[in-house]
């Protein structure tokens, strides 16, 4: 059972994204599923500059969450 107040912190990290390059990282990778190749051809760049930029995006959200 996910609370509302679990998704509203998620939802502010994410939004902290918006103007970033990796929201639309994270949007492709978690929300539809996409695997870092196909994320990839749809970019135009590498699978490991995907792999690389996800791992930012990640650490990036989890900075957010931690200052909640």
């Amino acid at each position: 059972h996910v609370t509302k107040t679990f998704i509203r912190i998620i939802n502010d990290a994410l939004s902290s994204l918006k103007d970033d390059p990796y929201y639309d990282l994270i949007r492709m990778r978690y929300f539809e599923g996409k695997t870092q190749v196909e994320i990839s051809q749809i970019t135009g760049i590498s699978q490991a500059q995907v792999s690389r930029l996800e791992k930012s995006a990640i650490s990036k959200l989890k900075k957010c969450l931690s200052n909640d």
